[in-house]
């Protein structure tokens, strides 16, 4: 799943860290540059549903979230970087 977050005001890095913490083993992000890549990989259609279903409604509380705080010192992305 590609997610591209030009024109958002959104770091796409910001929204990945905010991700992470609900990811199992099976999900992997990655970053390039305005782009949040998502891999998803289950054993079945429907864990895929499952997965998917909740990973796009905590996509959209982590981009509104983003937004609230982007600029704000403290806030940083996956790798640490303020």
């Amino acid at each position: 799943m590609r997610v591209d977050l030009d024109g958002s005001g959104v770091d796409p890095a910001i929204v990945a860290a905010a991700l992470a913490p609900d990811d199992t083993p099976e999900i992997e992000h990655r970053v390039d540059g305005t782009v949040l890549e998502t891999r998803v990989e289950r054993g079945s259609v429907g864990g895929l549903r499952s997965t998917i279903d909740d990973y796009v409604v905590n996509l959209g509380v982590a981009m509104r979230v983003a937004e609230r705080v982007g600029g704000v010192k403290g806030v940083t992305d996956m790798n640490g970087v303020e």
